[in-house]
C-alpha cells in the first residue's frame, strides 16, 4: 500500500519538493524502509484547503496511515517503525540523543548578530562532541549500520552546511575529519539524493526570514 505524505513545497516553486529538514527526515525514513509513498507537495505560504483539512495547524509533515492523518516528525518514524519493522532502524537508547543539541546550535549561531556571544563556540562544542563519539562508535552513530538518529541529523547537518556557508561564510572546522566524512557519507546516500530540497538556493530562502528578522 502506497502511504500519502504531504510535505513542504519550494518556496516560489510549488511543484518541487522544499527544504523542510523534519519532511526530509520521513522521506529518508520511507525510502530506507523501501515503503512506497506519494509525496503531496504543499505551498506553506498559500496553504490549500485540503491541507488545512487533514492539518488544521498547517504544519508538515503528515502522513496517513489507515485513513487517519498523523502529524509530527517524532512520531511519525515511531509509527514506520512499529508498522515496517524490517529493516530496524532503531537506535540504540544509549545513543539516542547523540547530535541532538546540532541543530538548535546552528539557528542560534545563524540568527546572531554578535559575534562576541558565544553561539559559535556553542555550535562547534557540539560539532566536537559529534566527531568524538563518531571517531570512536562510526561511521554511522550506532556503529556499522544507519538508524534513525542518523536520518533525523542528515537533513540538519545538510541545512547547516547550506544556510551558514551561504549566510556566514562559514563551514564546519577542518580538524573534525569524522564529521566531515559523516556528512559525505549521508549526503551521497541514493536515500538522501532521492529526498533533498530540490536546489541548495531553496534552503537558502527558507532560512532568510530568519536571519533578517
Amino acid at each position: 500500500m502506497t502511504l500519502e505524505i504531504a510535505v513542504k513545497a519550494a518556496a516560489g516553486a510549488p511543484e518541487l519538493l522544499g527544504d523542510c529538514p523534519f519532511c526530509q527526515r520521513v522521506l529518508l525514513t520511507l525510502e530506507e524502509k523501501k515503503v512506497p509513498y506519494k509525496s503531496l507537495l504543499v505551498n506553506l505560504s498559500d496553504k490549500p484547503q485540503w491541507f488545512l483539512d487533514i492539518s488544521p495547524e498547517g504544519k508538515v509533515p503528515v502522513v496517513k496511515f489507515d485513513d487517519k492523518w498523523v502529524a509530527d516528525s517524532d512520531v511519525i518514524v515511531g509509527m514506520l517503525e512499529e508498522k515496517y519493522p524490517e529493516p530496524s532502524l532503531v537506535t540504540p537508547p544509549d545513543f539516542a540523543s547523540v547530535g541532538s543539541k546540532i541543530f538548535i546550535s546552528f539557528i542560534n549561531f545563524l540568527k546572531s548578530k554578535d559575534p562576541s556571544d558565544e553561539t559559535e563556540k556553542a555550535l562547534v562544542e557540539q560539532l566536537k562532541a559529534l566527531d568524538e563519539h563518531l571517531k570512536a562508535n562510526g561511521p554511522f552513530i550506532a556503529g556499522e549500520k544507519i538508524t534513525a538518529a542518523d536520518l533525523s541529523l542528515a537533513p540538519k547537518l545538510y541545512h547547516l552546511e547550506t544556510a551558514l556557508g551561504h549566510f556566514k561564510k562559514w563551514s564546519v572546522p577542518e580538524d573534525l575529519t569524522h564529521v566531515h566524512n559523516y556528512m559525505k557519507t549521508l549526503f551521497s546516500l541514493q536515500s538522501f539524493e532521492n529526498t533533498k530540497p530540490a536546489a541548495k538556493e531553496y534552503v537558502i530562502a527558507g532560512w532568510a526570514p530568519k536571519v533578517n528578522a
